[in-house]
This record gives C-alpha cells, sequence and structure tokens, in this order.
C-alpha cells in the first residue's frame, strides 16, 4: 500500500503530524536504556551511605527506572562512590571490563572524582577517570541524595543526545 500525501486536506495532515509518531530504532534503544539504568554499586567510603539512602524509600530511585544490581554483568551503568586506593583499582577495572557495552561511569564523592582529602596519600588514586572513562562527575563530600539524582538525569540526557546526535560526548 502507497500512501499518497497530495490529496490530503490541511486539517487531515496536521491531525496526521499529531497522531504518527517517526523515529529511529537508535533513539528508541536510548529512550529505553536511560529510563533503565541499572547502576552497580562501588561503595568504597562515606559516600556509600548516601547512595544506599538514595536508593531508600524516601528519595526512592526505582520511580526513575534506576534499579542497583550486584552483579557487573547485569549492569549498565557504575557508581564509584568514595575512596579509590591503588589497590582496588585493578578490582574496579576487572568489574568495569566485565559490564556489558553500552555501559557508563558515574564518579560520586570528592575522593572518586580527585582524590579528596587523601589525595596527598601515596595509596589514594587521584580521581577514578585515571582507571575507566567517566560520563558524570557529582562533587561534594559526601554529596546528598539529591545530588545523586542529578547526576542520573544529567546521564539520562546524555544517552539520549548521543543516539539523537550519534556524536561520543567526552
Amino acid at each position: 500500500m502507497d500512501l499518497k500525501l497530495d490529496n490530503i486536506s490541511p486539517g487531515e495532515l496536521e491531525e496526521l503530524k499529531r497522531s504518527v509518531f517517526m523515529t529511529t530504532l537508535e533513539q528508541v534503544k536510548a529512550w529505553a536504556s536511560s529510563n533503565s539504568i541499572w547502576p552497580m554499586t562501588f561503595g568504597l567510603a562515606c559516600c556509600a551511605i548516601e547512595m544506599m539512602g538514595t536508593g531508600g524509600a524516601h528519595y526512592d530511585l526505582d520511580r526513575f527506572g534506576t534499579i542497583f544490581r550486584n552483579s557487573p554483568r547485569q549492569s549498565d551503568c557504575m557508581i564509584v562512590s568514595g575512596t579509590v586506593t591503588k589497590k582496588m583499582a585493578p578490582v574496579l577495572r576487572r568489574l568495569y571490563d566485565q559490564m556489558p557495552e553500552p555501559k557508563w561511569v558515574i564518579a560520586m564523592g570528592s575522593c572518586a572524582t580527585a582524590g579528596g582529602p587523601y589525595v596527598k596519600s601515596y595509596s589514594v588514586v587521584k580521581g577514578v577517570d585515571q582507571i575507566v572513562p567517566v560520563d558524570v562527575y557529582i562533587p561534594g563530600c559526601p554529596p546528598n541524595p539529591a545530588a545523586l539524582i542529578y547526576g542520573i538525569n544529567k546521564l539520562r540526557e546524555k544517552i539520549r543526545y548521543e543516539a539523537k546526535t550519534g556524536k561520543k560526548v567526552i
């Protein structure tokens, strides 16, 4: 059946524009991915307490489709919250490598983003971006649950933008 738009009245054409939804498969995939982020928790210090509070009943991350997973093979996002030591860095990298594509990383707290107050210590990694690529940075010591929700929403926007434009945002 061939659809001809030549003989359609302006009113019918307007109704058609309001009723028909046109998109690409990549955008549908991005919409689904951005509305069902399953983060793997990688809590290492006090920021992990705030991350757990965000998943609790008061802030309820489930309403955004964000459900914490314990296995890297079931996760598409890693939230690194806390101080990453040089001894823990290979474990973090191994877990990141076990996650399926597409995958994203959120660095939560000043320790995960830049080493925090322990930046002068020989055993602390000066930012998790030295180990894995980070998509969203959430500053604070520790950042509150509202900041984590804001960071997750920024990640959702980034996922949708990358699907729409086809360009990776760095």
